[in-house]
């Protein structure tokens, strides 16, 4: 018997679902630089006509969807 059966399974679909979370934020990051994001997205945007809260949001989900990427690379490697 393998540790892989022992221990519960793969984390294949975990991994997938962290990678996929990356790239949309990555998308939506630069849908907010570009100013073409759908306006639910800035539900809740307190500055209204400056461009700064745009820039904000767009680079945060950059990183965030980058560290999910990372993340995604570093489970992919261990779990092989």
């Amino acid at each position: 018997m393998s540790s892989a059966s022992v221990g519960g399974g793969s984390n294949r679909p975990l991994i997938i679902g962290i990678a996929a979370v990356g790239v949309i934020a990555i998308i939506v990051g630069i849908l907010w630089f570009t100013g073409a994001a759908p306006s639910f997205l800035n539900v809740g945007s307190h500055v209204h006509g400056s461009g700064k809260g745009h820039a904000f949001r767009g680079s945060a989900a950059v990183v965030v969807g980058l560290a999910a990427l990372v993340y995604a690379g570093i489970m992919f490697r261990k779990s092989r």
